[in-house]
Order: structure tokens, then sequence, then C-alpha cells
């Protein structure tokens, strides 16, 4: 039997890193968990933020996850300790998985202002490459209007232009979309930055790692399930909120084709969700 996935964000941005998981593991139940009543965590404190991974990481362990997957760029920056200390089980997070794959020297990261300041981006990318010059921007105003469904908003636009003006005044050629909401940004973006100037979705790289640790677990490699029915990834996903289950819904309609099944959850509740 295929190990559960479970999977974090405080909103619709980790559905970004879900589908990335979904394209790549077509046998891999997921539980997706969204923790709407506290959108957005990127401009929260340290201190709960912390608070906050705790108890959402006990609450997927309760629910039997295999593997942790934290779909949020903030709570990886600041409680990966606390994930890894809570969750029982192998985390994946974001911003190494990033880190262990790029390649510039030259690099751009757009964040939350939590994750920003947090300088985890910088300090995961020299770690493995001493000589890159990496300029982080936090984003206030993206999470907010990305949630809020207008991606063709003008002050979306506008919010835009004014965090790549420092990036392309530092002349980067990479810019890491550093919250999992800001993939849905990825055309805009593209029309403001110069063609030459790569855009990075850390989803991507985090999902691939899952794969080998998957295996590593006793999971079949996928390679070895190619025989077997595959369900639709909205059958063998599990969406929790602890916010109005239906307004999540509807939102997350736009981000995965077709409007998923959403139950919502008290984080304090002992019992299984499902």
């Amino acid at each position: 039997m295929s190990l559960l996935v479970g999977l974090f964000d405080s909103g619709l941005g980790g559905l970004t890193v879900l589908r990335q998981v979904h394209a790549l593991y077509p046998h891999s139940p997921c539980l997706y968990l969204g923790d709407t009543a506290r959108v957005p965590y990127g401009q929260r404190s340290k201190e709960e933020i912390r608070s906050i991974a705790s108890e959402v990481v006990h609450w997927l362990r309760l629910q039997g996850v295999g593997v942790l997957v934290m779909a949020c760029n903030t709570s990886n920056a600041l409680a990966l300790d606390v994930a890894v200390a809570e969750a029982g089980v192998p985390v994946v997070g974001l911003i190494d998985s990033l880190a262990s794959d790029l390649t510039s020297d030259h690099v751009g990261v757009l964040a939350t202002p939590a994750t920003a300041a947090s300088g985890a981006y910088r300090r995961s990318i020299q770690a493995c490459r001493p000589s890159a010059r990496v300029l982080e921007v936090g984003c206030p105003a993206f999470v907010p209007l990305i949630e809020a469904g207008n991606l063709q908003a003008p002050e979306l636009r506008a919010a835009a232009a004014d965090y790549l003006a420092p990036l392309l005044a530092a002349n980067v050629d990479t810019v890491v979309l550093g919250c999992t909401h800001y993939p849905l940004l990825r055309a805009l973006l593209a029309e403001l930055l110069p063609p030459d100037v790569q855009l990075v979705d850390p989803a991507l790289a985090a999902a691939q790692r899952l794969g080998p640790l998957l295996a590593s677990l006793g999971d079949s490699p996928e390679v070895d399930q190619a025989g077997e029915s595959v369900r639709p990834p909205l059958q063998r996903t599990r969406f929790c909120v602890t916010g109005p289950a239906d307004a999540f819904a509807s939102a997350a309609a736009a981000w995965l084709g077709s409007r998923p099944a959403v139950r919502s959850v008290s984080l304090q509740s002992p019992t299984r969700a499902y």
C-alpha cells in the first residue's frame, strides 16, 4: 500500500506543490491541509509561525501520513526544525530542495515578508553555492491579492513591478518563486522580466526529491506500478481546511481544474479526519 503524503500551507498556494506531486506520483494518496483560518502566514511573527507549524504537523501526524511536504515557504523558512521534531516521519522542504538544484550565481527571490526577512533562501543557496549573490524581496501584497482571485487586478501588476525593480537593478538571471502562491503569477512576472531571466518554482525540486524518499521508505517506485490502475488526483487526495470548506472548494477549482471535496477540521481534535 502506498504511503500517505501529507502537505500543508496556509491556504491555496500549496496546491501548486500538490499539482507537482500529482503529476510525478499518480499512485500516491495525498492529504492536503489548508490552514485557511490563519492565512496568510507571511505577515505573522516568527513565534506565531513556529507555534502554528507545531500544531499543524502534530495534526497531520495523527492522520497517519508517511512523509510530510512543507508546501509553505514561510513555515519552511522559520519552522523546519519544528516540523522535523514533531512529524515523526521524513520531512521534505521547498527551500533546501531548490537550493541543491540551483545553478545560478545571480539569484533573486520573491517571498513573503517573513520568508524574506529570515534569510533562509540566501543561507541555503550559499551553502550549496558559496559564490552566489542572493537578493530576497518581501512581497506583502501578493498573497492577499492572489487569494482574492483576480489575477488581472491592476494593483497586482503594479505591486509586481515594484517588487521586481530591485532584482532588475541587481542584474539577477534567476528569480525564485519563493512562495507557493507565486507560480500563479508566472505569466505576469514573465511579462515584466527580460526574456533571459529564468523563473524557478521550488515545488518541482521538492516533488522530485519525494520519489527517492518514498522508495527508501518501502513504497514501490512509480515505474513498478505502471501497470496498475490510477485513480484521478482529486479522488486520491483528501482536502481539509481550518476555515470554511465551501469557500476553499470554490477557490481551489480554478487551481485544480475541478471542484474538490473539502472538509473543515479542528486541529485541536485528536481524532482522524478520515
